[in-house]
């Protein structure tokens, strides 16, 4: 008779424990902690998708009338507060990745950041 574990299909069955770092805690995804840049990247695109995500109408009116600055001037701000704190101020203030996302993402292309 086979055991329990035998009969137990691969998608039920624990997965072993992945090896975590000295802090600790495994990272969500190894592949961002070995690049600082590509990670401040993807966060800073991740918080303006949010901003475009949770206020579509107010991008729009923005877009349209040309208040997008002043209309997310502290959605912006807290974003990139958060922004900081995730990747520090040094690697916020090396290279314009939340800039970017601002004019790629929020701006559709046009450069008003």
């Amino acid at each position: 008779m086979a055991s329990a574990a035998a009969l137990t299909p691969a998608w039920q069955a624990p997965s072993p424990a992945a090896p975590t770092p000295a802090g600790g805690r495994a990272p969500i995804n190894p592949f961002l902690r070995a690049d600082p840049s590509q990670r401040a990247r993807r966060l800073a695109r991740a918080l303006v998708s949010d901003l475009v995500a949770y206020h579509p109408q107010k991008r729009e009116e923005g877009l349209r009338e040309g208040t997008l600055r002043q209309l997310f001037r502290e959605e912006i701000k807290k974003s990139y507060e958060e922004y900081v704190e995730q990747v520090g101020r040094e690697q916020a203030e090396a290279a314009p990745h939340f800039q970017d996302a601002l004019n790629d993402i929020l701006a559709g292309g046009r450069r008003l950041f």
